[in-house]
């Protein structure tokens, strides 16, 4: 039985954790802070992990997902940073409005005080103004979580202009509780190929770097392809003031989740508590649950082979995990929960509008995904690539705009409508079975697009003897959403009368949140107006991923060996 964490009394001070990265951008700082987070929630201490991004943008709503990675909805609707989904999915709970910030949120609050008079006719001034509010964010981030360690994860690396501000802000915070205040550095340390030995040196003079701010590093995480050997520590510890012992090695490794097992091997954790004055804590099971989830991970051979069709794969393979990362988690948890490898292939939905052979090619995945996106760009490849799954019984998962785009294809392909198509792509076609709710269009009328999206978490009441009903196990759930457009009303009483089951809804019976096909027409063929990617954790897979991937494991002669049953308008 998984053990509850033990409470620890007379706590100190808050304790606050600044994470900086050295040498490049992209080296895990995420990923670090996460599995801190999570060490020492073990250790049974509560904390809240802070994501900092140094951009203008108020939130990360308008960032492109090719170039920023995929943004994460909150319970509350708050659109940010891809770093908040790995928090939320290391420490297995949903995170508030007050664990992110960006600078343009920074500013936009300095001048709304500066335009009602709060500093009284002072000059405002980056500094002490800006550090000011910044160190009065981190603070009511701890307030209102009642944590005992804040983690604050500062984006970028030590050197950029942009991020100045946020260090000479922890430097300050370090300057009034210097017994509070502790500062790691996530650096990388590069093997040129030609060279073929680890160099230090750039991590060397980011940490001098960071000396320059007024801050000095308490603990290095040094990534490499390759673990350290004592030597490099050795070097590291007499030119960056760090005890040797205080650097922990971070080698490349196959799985995220194998990162908190590999820092308690240098046991992180102590001595992180040690260096802040604080109890080392009573280890609770949870540690040894991760440990299992990490087993299979490792373990599971068998594959299960899942086509995810989508339209953000032109620019490089590289762009991919980012732009989808919390589908591609989700997808994982619920393969390894079922002890299978998930063998996910990227395919353009644009390669389906001209070529009918590679829409054949379908045929050896087990099942297909289409995620969220917006826009008209390999809409109809997407189409073609739904029509495949549901007259092949391949298992068919839709997100959001795949569950859009399901409903547009039952209309056209079922219901004979042939133009049926969405508001967004067409806004003044015939037939939008996706259109904008009456009240919404208003607002869009007048510029106001982000007043007109349903963002964040909505409650669904679930159909009973339905695949969703009866994957949950519960008769109402809630969920994230992130869109604008919904099943229009005037369609529902038809698309139902042809077989199409409306099995979520919200609670006024207004808005689809689920559409799927009995069991006894498809094996799988689902669609979430919400996003159910974003509550999967890797102790608790969601139940619709886990259900999908159930279908795509089912031996394939068991799969379509149920009596077809036409449903193609004749």
């Amino acid at each position: 039985m998984k053990q509850k964490p033990r409470k620890i009394s007379n706590r100190a001070k808050h304790k606050y954790i600044f994470v900086i990265g050295g040498v490049m951008s992209g080296v895990g700082k995420g990923i670090a802070t996460a599995s801190i987070g999570k060490i020492l929630e073990a250790r049974g201490y509560k904390t809240n992990l802070v994501k900092i991004d140094p951009y203008l943008n108020v939130d990360a709503g308008t960032m492109n997902p090719t170039e920023h990675g995929e943004v994460f909805v909150l319970n509350s609707g708050l659109e940010t940073d891809q770093d908040m989904g790995n928090y939320e999915r290391f420490l297995g709970k949903a995170l508030s409005n007050h664990d992110y910030m960006t600078s343009g949120m920074v500013y936009k609050g300095v001048i709304d005080k500066e335009r009602s008079l709060y500093y009284k006719g002072k000059c405002v001034e980056a500094i002490p103004h800006v550090t000011e509010e910044i160190i009065s964010r981190i603070e009511m981030a701890a307030n209102f979580n009642k944590s005992d360690i804040s983690l604050i994860e500062i984006g970028g690396t030590i050197g950029d202009f942009q991020n100045a501000l946020f260090i000479e802000a922890a430097r300050m915070m370090k300057m009034r509780q210097p017994e509070n205040i502790l500062t790691i550095v996530v650096s990388y340390l590069p093997i040129p190929s030609k060279i073929g030995e680890m160099k230090t040196k750039p991590t060397q003079n980011a940490v001098r770097q960071l000396n320059s701010h007024g801050l000095q590093a308490n603990l290095i995480i040094a990534r490499s392809e390759v673990p350290l050997d004592r030597k490099r520590k050795e070097k590291l510890s007499v030119w960056c003031n760090v005890p040797a012992d205080n650097i922990i090695s971070a080698p490349d490794i196959e799985s995220i989740y194998e990162v908190p097992i590999n820092f308690e091997k240098d046991n992180i954790g102590d001595l992180i508590l040690k260096m802040l004055s604080m109890k080392l804590g009573h280890k609770n099971g949870e540690m040894k649950e991760w440990g299992r989830f990490v087993d299979k991970v490792r373990t599971s051979k068998d594959p299960v082979k899942i086509a995810v069709v989508g339209k953000y794969f032109d620019t490089g393979d590289f762009v991919l995990s980012d732009a989808y990362l919390s589908v591609i988690e989700a997808l994982k948890f619920s393969a390894y929960h079922l002890k299978r490898k998930p063998e996910i292939s990227w395919l353009n939905a644009k390669q389906f509008e001209r070529s009918k052979s590679k829409l054949k090619e379908l045929k050896k995945y087990d099942c297909i995904l289409v995620p969220g996106g917006f826009g008209e760009t390999g809409i109809e490849g997407k189409i073609k690539a739904i029509t495949f799954a549901r007259t092949n019984k391949i298992p068919y998962f839709g997100l959001c705009y795949g569950m859009q785009l399901a409903v547009i294809e039952y209309a056209r392909n079922v219901l004979g409508i042939k133009d049926a198509n969405t508001a967004e792509i067409k806004p003044k076609g015939k037939h939008s079975v996706i259109d904008v709710m009456p009240e919404q269009k208003e607002l869009i009328k007048n510029g106001q697009y982000g007043g007109s999206m349903r963002l964040g978490a909505y409650k669904a009441v679930l159909k009973n003897g339905t695949i969703a009903r009866r994957a949950y196990g519960l008769s109402e759930v809630n969920e994230r959403h992130r869109h604008r457009y919904e099943v229009n009303p005037e369609y529902i009483a038809r698309l139902e009368e042809a077989g199409l089951i409306f099995s979520g809804r919200s609670p006024d019976g207004r808005l689809m949140e689920i559409v799927e096909l009995p069991k006894k027409i498809h094996p799988f063929f689902l669609g979430t107006q919400f996003h159910p990617e974003f509550t999967a954790r890797p102790l608790k897979p969601h139940p619709l991923f886990t259900e999908f991937l159930k279908a795509a494991c089912l031996p394939r002669m068991r799969r379509h060996g149920r009596q077809a049953i036409s449903h193609n308008k004749k």
